[in-house]
């Protein structure tokens, strides 16, 4: 039993390191999803956006696998961005309470960026939503909030903090929550799953 699970922890280990996958820049070139990753459904309802800055199309849906420890970015319903190796504070579980440390799980949204951040810059997640409030609520708590992906803790001069950390958040290497920042328009829907 011992070896299995260290056979599956060394694998899940291997699954989840290495930098984000950029898409080539040949125009039929596609980022394949990683085994197992189911696409969204309903992935036709969101368009294209594109970024003036860039000439970049903007990312329209994130998908986050929280047991595969990855985000993958979409445009136009074709994967474009693949980050591997998130970070969480409490991966198991949706997020219930105010301080329980998981992740949520459910659609959201992109709502805000913050700049300014204790992190290298902060993507806000939409939760909690109107379920998320009254299921706490009918339990006398609160369901938190101030969910963000975001980068490592200010001032921290590593590529990233060893382990889950986080209070719930995504958390990303500074330069892949740079280029997430770059590519995803406040309002993009984000599908986080366990």
């Amino acid at each position: 039993m011992k070896r299995m699970a260290a056979f599956v922890l060394a694998l899940l280990v291997a699954g989840c390191a290495g930098p984000s996958q950029p898409v080539p820049t040949a125009p039929a070139a596609r980022v394949g999803l990683p085994e197992g990753v189911a696409p969204p459904a309903g992935m036709e309802r969101y368009g294209a956006r594109s970024l003036p800055s860039h000439g970049a199309r903007a990312v329209d849906y994130l998908l986050v696998d929280k047991t595969r420890r990855i985000l993958v970015a979409y445009a136009g319903g074709q994967p474009v961005r693949v980050y591997r190796g998130l970070q969480f504070g409490i991966p198991a579980g949706h997020k219930q309470f105010q301080g329980d440390r998981r992740t949520p799980e459910g659609l959201y949204t992109i709502d805000t960026r913050n700049p300014r951040s204790q992190f290298y810059l902060s993507l806000r997640i939409s939760y909690p939503n109107a379920a998320d409030r009254a299921f706490a609520a009918q339990y006398g708590r609160s369901a938190g909030g101030d969910i963000f992906i975001h980068g490592q803790p200010n001032g921290y001069s590593g590529v990233r903090v060893p382990g889950d950390w986080t209070d719930g958040c995504i958390a990303l290497s500074n330069a892949e929550i740079a280029e997430l920042w770059a590519l995803v328009p406040d309002g993009t829907p984000i599908e986080i799953r366990s």
